[in-house]
């Protein structure tokens, strides 16, 4: 794996974006890229999507927003969906997504960033654990909401 980075959400990496493929069982957990992607024309001012590059090649998609007069605590600095692709899971990718998040959240003077998911042995629960996500709660239709401190 040569060195990861970031790059926004672009024309020229879209498609790739929506090609990312998915280790069986894990398309339950997710919704179509495309959902996220539609955030950007709804919120462009808090909308954060940025692609994970390994050289050229696209690995990851991350999508977040940050918007500080959100009425719900939850939906100020959110983490709406991460995307590694099937081959590059387990070396670092999501990890790496996660931390640029992170110190995105932190620049924008934000105290924490949540993610809500639905729980199951092939979702993303441990991932988030993993990368400093403690739960917090549940949803009215009982996904985890799990937040970082920051």
């Amino acid at each position: 794996m040569s060195e990861l980075r970031l790059v926004e959400l672009s024309a020229s990496t879209i498609v790739a974006v929506n090609n990312l493929s998915l280790k069986p069982g894990q398309e339950q957990f997710l919704a179509p890229v495309s959902y996220g992607i539609a955030a950007t024309v709804v919120n462009p001012q808090s909308t954060w999507q940025r692609v994970v590059l390994d050289g050229d090649e696209v690995v990851g998609f991350v999508s977040a927003n940050f918007d500080a007069d959100d009425p719900q605590e939850n939906f100020r600095s959110v983490l709406w969906r991460i995307n590694v692709d099937a081959e590059d899971q387990r070396r670092g990718v999501g990890r790496f997504a996660v931390k640029a998040l992170l110190e995105e959240a932190r620049e924008r003077g934000m105290d924490h960033v949540s993610v809500m998911y639905e729980s199951g042995s092939d979702g993303p629960g441990a991932f988030f654990e993993a990368v400093g996500f403690t739960p917090v709660g549940e949803t009215e239709y009982g996904e985890v909401i799990a937040e970082v401190r920051l």
